[in-house]
């Protein structure tokens, strides 16, 4: 869903690309990074069919997220969560994380539905 509607909004993409070091080490691979009018997004997607760790990646996710943006290389990230399985989701999607968080605000979660909407409205 996200690829179509990344190239129906007229961005350029690349998929699984290697963005830096995570912290404590190992290589930050961002699952997109897409391009429109000079600007670049970072993009990581995390799916839950059914309850299990995804939920507990997010934090960490947002946090290596933030510090790649750090770089000045990137306009903004998403963390996007798809699938049924989430716990939290709504928790993560409404901002839960910027009570435990110091944030940027230039990372942001969204669900699925959500993300696909601000890419066909060209609002990333």
């Amino acid at each position: 869903m996200i690829l179509p509607a990344l190239e129906m909004g007229g961005y350029s993409y690349q998929t699984q690309v290697r963005i830096g070091t995570r912290i404590g080490g190992g290589s930050h691979v961002v699952d997109l990074i897409a391009s429109k009018n000079a600007a670049t997004f970072l993009i990581s997607v995390k799916w839950q069919q059914v309850s299990g760790t995804a939920e507990q990646k997010v934090p960490f996710e947002v946090i290596c997220l933030e510090e790649a943006l750090r770089t000045g290389k990137y306009d903004k990230a998403y963390v996007v969560l798809g699938g049924d399985g989430w716990k939290l989701r709504t928790f993560y999607a409404s901002g839960g994380l910027t009570q435990y968080l110091r944030m940027s605000g230039k990372v942001q979660i969204l669900t699925l539905e959500s993300f696909i909407a601000k890419v066909n409205m060209a609002n990333l």
